[in-house]
């Protein structure tokens, strides 16, 4: 399971902005800030590329007394609602310092829409909001021209439809108030919308909101009955190449269970091996964990769901791992400037993804990919566009748990029994090992016995168990 936090601001960090003054990148928002007031601000920083904006703090750096979290936060949220298109953002976080109490809301980079309010739009520099000049907003047209598939209703889709206790549980993570419905917070949120269908098939005055892509993608009951190719397919080769000889999952369901169950698929069929640092033995394993978990997350969170007939595909061989997420670079980033610039695809996603730890909030996965491979040693991974799609090759650090040599059997330090290490030795032989051919090797002993010998092999990333039933057989990993 993941368990990456969300990027928080420290003290420090938040002395030394404050220190600093308002910025291209920073605001400062007194505690009586007005909602329309505030709207302008996450405008600016948004169409400035992002930013923060520190409520509850004067224009000279002091933090004010008696801050209205609550109140606040819900400001945030309807601020939010104001702009056109909405502006969907991670949630707001309290820091409670030696100085007071700041609220702070965290404007990411990259956002795939121009933003306005009322028809006004605003950018940031100086540390002022100002209205964009005609040749900016010209550029801003040219660079972002996503439509946003995560936004649109989706036919035949309702309310029902959503998992009530799962977005309870979201909203309890994120301090949801209890002043504020759950329609009310899944429109702040991206998640529902208003449907010119529903509308037209409503009553007169009634108001009628439909689950958006992103809603039934992140707390849809079903997510693959209204969106199919939403999911992951997850193979094991026993080679370099596709073959014959293979383990597959299918991962459904909502994402951050896609996420997790993703994760479990590869930390299950990856080799692990042991290193010596110092005095001590650690466990390595075949690919960085962090560097796993960063780029599933990033394929999930960042691919084109509008397109049909292909799920993201993550593939294991025995010499690297390919993720492989449909649809190409959005907007602007193209592989030479993928470690620094900034587009998010799919905002809603990414901010509620954000908000349940999967993603930093201001992300710099790439970066922190490319650093961890290269500190353990290991290329860098291998960034690809295709003609459909994006692709990510990992490549194996070469951890072998059992030698080729047909003369060298380092399982026997392994504490085996002596059947398993018959088994291996069986296996090195002849390539694979069925239940019955196991059985013969030692027929004194219960199937149940053999069944559990093979199900620890397989647990301790010795064997890889291909086929199902009779067809079952296991070669090394």
């Amino acid at each position: 399971m993941i368990r990456r936090l969300q990027r928080t601001i420290t003290d420090e960090e938040l002395f030394q902005t404050l220190d600093a003054g308002p910025a291209d990148r920073v605001a400062f928002l007194p505690a009586r800030t007005s909602t329309r007031s505030l709207a302008e601000t996450l405008v600016a920083l948004a169409n400035a590329n992002g930013g923060m904006a520190l409520v509850g703090v004067s224009a000279k750096g002091q933090v004010q007394k008696e801050l209205d979290v609550t109140a606040l936060r819900e400001a945030v949220l309807e601020a939010g609602l104001l702009t056109d298109p909405p502006l969907v953002l991670p949630s707001a976080q309290v820091l409670e310092t030696s100085r007071g109490t700041v609220l702070v809301v965290q404007v990411p980079s990259g956002l795939p829409h121009i933003y306005s309010l009322q028809g006004l739009y605003l950018t940031r520099t100086a540390g002022q909001n100002r209205p964009l000049t005609t040749p900016e907003l010209r550029r801003l047209l040219l660079e972002r021209g996503d439509t946003g598939f995560e936004a649109q209703p989706i036919p035949g889709a309702t309310l029902a439809d959503l998992d009530e206790q799962r977005i309870l549980r979201y909203l309890d993570r994120v301090a949801f108030s209890p002043t504020e419905d759950i329609p009310q917070a899944l429109l702040a949120r991206g998640c529902a919308t208003y449907a010119q269908e529903a509308q037209a098939a409503a009553e007169p005055g009634a108001a009628v909101l439909t689950p958006t892509a992103a809603g039934i993608l992140l707390f849809g009951r079903n997510p693959q009955q209204f969106l199919r190719s939403a999911e992951i397919i997850c193979v094991r080769y026993a080679g370099d190449s596709m073959g014959d000889e293979f383990v597959r999952q299918d991962l459904g369901g909502p994402l951050p269970d896609q996420i997790r169950q993703a994760e479990a698929f590869v930390s299950s069929n990856m080799r692990r091996g042991m290193k010596i640092r110092g005095m001590q033995r650690e466990e390595s394993t075949e690919y960085p964990l962090a560097v796993v978990r960063e780029a599933i997350v990033n394929a999930i969170a960042h691919r084109d769901y509008s397109i049909r007939g292909e799920g993201i595909r993550l593939l294991i061989f025995n010499s690297r791992m390919e993720i492989y997420s449909p649809g190409r670079l959005p907007g602007h980033v193209t592989l030479e400037n993928l470690k620094d610039e900034r587009y998010s695809r799919n905002e809603a996603i990414v901010a509620i993804l954000s908000d349940l730890g999967y993603i930093e909030r201001l992300g710099y996965g790439i970066d922190r990919m490319i650093a961890t491979m290269t500190g353990a040693g290991l290329p860098a991974p291998i960034f690809e566009e295709t003609p459909a799609g994006f692709k990510v090759t990992l490549q194996s650090s070469g951890v072998e748990l059992v030698s080729s040599h047909p003369t060298e059997q380092p399982w026997r330090h392994l504490f085996l029994n002596e059947r398993q290490e018959a088994a291996l030795a069986y296996v090195q032989q002849n390539g694979r090992i069925t239940n019955s051919e196991f059985q013969s090797l030692a027929p004194d002993v219960s199937a149940e016995t053999i069944r559990r010998d093979l199900a620890d092999l397989v647990e301790r990333n010795l064997l890889l168990r291909i086929g199902e039933k009779r067809a079952t057989y296991y070669i090394f990993k």
